[in-house]
């Protein structure tokens, strides 16, 4: 009998983004699944659209939405565009949304725009 696995396919909730913008010029990064926590960042297997990230050592990690850490994790580099197959996985391209328009209040989880300039210096997003 083969060993048969069923997958599901799809661009998750975009609800969180407030303009068509950027959809087609988001950049290829790699996210580090080892970073993220199964039952926090994704209990299904799958990075939900919209997650915040930072960017350390050349590879996506969850972002520290901390307002005082201003460095590293931080440091908000975007959103993962689309929902993101990362069960079994060690390190996933992934597209990054860096800037355009983003509905702060529909970002997954619990997600407040940063207060400090120095949190969004690497991104041109606009929260509404």
């Amino acid at each position: 009998m083969p060993r048969l696995r069923t997958e599901t396919y799809g661009s998750g909730n975009l609800a969180w983004l407030g303009s068509g913008h950027a959809l087609g010029n988001a950049r290829t990064e790699t996210v580090n699944v080892a970073a993220f926590t199964k039952a926090t960042h994704f209990p299904d297997g799958y990075l939900r659209s919209g997650q915040p990230v930072a960017k350390v050592g050349g590879v996506l990690v969850p972002y520290d939405a901390t307002e005082a850490t201003v460095t590293g994790a931080g440091i908000l580099a975007g959103h993962i565009l689309f929902d993101l197959q990362v069960e079994g996985q060690t390190n996933v391209a992934a597209p990054l949304l860096d800037h355009g328009r983003v509905v702060a209040s529909k970002v997954p989880g619990v997600f407040v725009k940063p207060a400090a300039a120095a949190k969004l210096s690497a991104t041109t997003i606009v929260y509404v």
